[in-house]
């Protein structure tokens, strides 16, 4: 048979950096191969986490009624209503916004959700013209770059790069040479920031706002690793939100990434249409999640483990990842690392790396470990922007163990040495 593919389906079905990612990561944990993974973003197993969810899992079985509504019935395609309802309560709390449960809808993973909203808002519109989503700042998520079913979907910016010393830098939005033409249907940011661990600023939020309210266009802020929960924010920030903004929340880094549940907080038009597309596209959403984390939310409970447990934790984890680098790189080759302000990630910048990410990480693939190249994370610019930039950083995960991360560094630090003395 010769299989004839649509222009969608060659879009969905094709090589991406996020396949390529996924399907590495999965081989590697099947296999019980004894890879260094640092390159996905599965979340720590850390071992109060880890034993709420069993208890939480205990508690459902032994309610017979609850367990049977979880496993044998469909929810609405919005989410299940004390879910929804247990959210607002945890935003209300939190911060005092005025939400209701239809601000919120549930979708299959915060992946989901943000494939809807950018075929909601980018793309050919009634009117005959195209709009795109805006990234202000790349690099950005590797996961939005092949979810645009029109070509050039994304219009991305370049960031200021700040030196703050001989090994850490920082990106900032370029304000100054940012436009948001008639082009634009939405601007996106994630924060923090995958992969980079960049926490834009209050100033900085509040600004794409302003430029977001002045075009009559929404401002999606991806909250995966964010506040209040996981909380994997290592700086002090105050989150904002109004109707005409976006903000989606993830229950995977939470620990629960194989209940593929995302939570979009927007205004009761955007919820109502996120709903419809779940309907048609997936019928419903998956209860587990939902059933798990419900009860913790409405009491407040997951902000202190958010707090208390799965903050320090990762923030410990990344100063250690840090030192590791610092010790085992030493001045033997130029490197930076990108300020560490949250999320799971170390983004590291090699100026001077003679050849591209993409063949280092062939390299260390080779050598046992992954990481993931940054080439896949600068997208969206201009087809004929050349930045050596983009061709020197790599993500790797501080999230594994703590013998996998250090020997996992290890290696990497004597693969960079052998590259800059020419070895193959």
């Amino acid at each position: 048979m010769n299989l004839q593919l649509s222009k969608i389906g060659q879009a969905l079905s094709g090589h991406s950096g996020i396949v390529e990612l996924m399907d590495d990561l999965g081989a590697a944990l099947a296999g019980g191969s004894s890879m260094y993974m640092l390159g996905g973003g599965n979340p720590a197993h850390i071992p109060e986490v880890q034993a709420l969810w069993r208890q939480r899992l205990t508690e459902i079985v032994a309610n017979e009624p609850l367990c049977d509504r979880m496993l044998s019935n469909y929810d609405g395609p919005a989410g299940n209503p004390e879910f929804r309802e247990s959210v607002t309560t945890c935003l209300r709390n939190a911060y005092g916004w005025d939400v209701s449960r239809d601000n919120i809808a549930v979708t299959v993973g915060g992946q989901t959700a943000f494939f809807f909203l950018f075929m909601l808002l980018a793309g050919e519109m009634p009117a005959g013209n195209r709009r795109r989503i805006l990234l202000p700042i790349v690099p950005e998520y590797i996961g939005y770059s092949d979810q645009g079913l029109i070509p050039e979907i994304f219009a991305s910016k370049r960031p200021l790069i700040d030196r703050l010393d001989e090994h850490t830098f920082k990106y900032r939005i370029d304000f100054d040479s940012l436009e948001v033409g008639d082009d634009i249907g939405a601007i996106c940011v994630s924060r923090p920031t995958n992969p980079t661990g960049n926490v834009l600023t209050d100033e900085e939020i509040n600004h794409l706002a302003r430029l977001a309210a002045e075009r009559q266009i929404p401002l999606l802020i991806d909250n995966a690793y964010g506040e209040p929960f996981p909380a994997a924010v290592f700086e002090p920030i105050k989150p904002m939100w109004n109707s005409d903004m976006v903000m989606t929340f993830s229950l995977s880094k939470l620990g629960l990434p194989g209940t593929r549940t995302g939570i979009v907080l927007a205004s009761k038009e955007i919820v109502s249409r996120i709903s419809s597309m779940t309907c048609i596209i997936g019928l419903a959403n998956t209860n587990m999640g939902q059933t798990i984390v419900e009860p913790l939310l409405a009491s407040g409970e997951i902000l202190k483990l958010a707090r208390d447990i799965i903050r320090p934790f990762y923030q410990t984890k990344s100063q250690a990842a840090q030192a590791l680098i610092a010790e085992h790189f030493g001045d033997d080759f130029p490197y930076l690392v990108h300020r560490s302000e949250g999320a799971f990630f170390l983004w590291l910048w090699f100026p001077e790396l003679p050849i591209s990410t993409r063949e280092l990480y062939e390299r260390l693939k080779k050598r046992g470990v992954l990481i993931v190249p940054g080439e896949y994370f600068f997208f969206g610019l201009d087809t004929g922007d050349e930045w050596p930039h983009q061709r020197q950083c790599i993500r790797l995960t501080f999230s594994q163990s703590e013998a996998t991360v250090a020997e996992g560094i290890k290696i990497i630090a004597d693969e960079l040495r052998r590259i800059h003395q020419g070895s193959s």
